[in-house]
């Protein structure tokens, strides 16, 4: 008898800290997340549907975007994208019961097959095959993800909310109500020296300087330079204009590809196709 009750008080016991658990920990498909939770290096304050719209907009997002928001909380900028532009969307979020709402609301929206969420840190899972990244973290996090975004492919585009990227200065800042965030295309590395060929009176030694997006530079030819005017770079897109000592206004257009600059030099009314290769 006396086993029988100490049995019965271990049943007992159990059963009460099981009853106590649910009551405290929400399950999973009760989760709601709270505006200022803790999270692992920040707190998550939804972006609001109007920002959200200018972020994606800048980008310029489409159905043929693969769209990458880092630190996705409840989901919303990852289901906006693919909702409203047709993208595939991919958000990574460290905190599993957030991860899972998120899936709840994917779920909801009638998206599973057009949105994945990942439960996951954003310094160790690949998201290199995105042609956008959104983000809305802290200025440290920003620029410790800066040299892994400026490694992405030219011509990715990224999305900040509220927070830069240090010296980087973004190519659009947009705003909404009290909000603010900024915007970049990843710059081609360009930096160095080129030899343009396929101009008349022959190639032209290019010596480029380069700080992310902004270029500058020279051209010689037979021991005569000449000053680039204009240059802007934008993704893998190069534009530059020069003047020849006969006065001819040169204007160079063209993109990077495997590791050349191919193009157009237009002055008055002829065009040249032109190369620019690393000697």
């Amino acid at each position: 008898m006396k086993l029988f009750r100490v049995f019965l008080s271990l049943c007992l016991s159990c059963w009460l800290n099981l009853a106590y658990a649910s009551t405290t920990t929400p399950s999973p498909a009760t989760y709601e997340p709270v505006r200022g939770q803790a999270g692992k290096d920040v707190i998550w304050i939804p972006t609001p549907d109007g920002l959200i719209e200018k972020m994606l907009s800048a980008a310029n997002v489409t159905d043929k975007d693969k769209v990458f928001d880092l630190g996705a909380g409840d989901g919303i900028i990852a289901i906006t994208a693919s909702r409203k532009y047709g993208a595939q969307s991919v958000g990574i979020e460290y905190n599993p019961d957030m991860a899972q709402f998120a899936r709840r609301k994917v779920a909801e929206a009638g998206l599973s097959d057009k949105v994945k969420i990942i439960t996951g840190d954003i310094f160790q899972e690949d998201f290199s095959a995105a042609t956008v990244v959104t983000l809305y973290l802290m200025p440290h996090l920003n620029l410790k993800l800066r040299p892994i975004l400026l490694n992405m492919k030219p011509g990715t585009r990224v999305v900040s909310n509220t927070f830069s990227m240090g010296d980087w200065d973004p190519d659009e800042t947009m705003s909404h109500e009290h909000w603010k965030a900024f915007y970049w295309v990843v710059p081609a590395k360009i930096e160095g020296a080129w030899v343009m060929s396929g101009m008349e009176g022959g190639p032209l030694r290019l010596n480029i300087s380069q700080s992310f997006q902004n270029i500058g530079g020279t051209l010689t030819r037979g021991g005569k330079t000449l000053s680039m005017i204009g240059a802007k770079l934008s993704g893998d897109e190069v534009k530059f204009q020069f003047i020849t000592p006969d006065n001819k206004v040169n204007a160079f257009a063209g993109r990077l590809e495997g590791g050349r600059l191919t193009g157009k030099v237009v002055t008055d009314f002829m065009n040249t196709p032109v190369e620019i290769k690393r000697p």
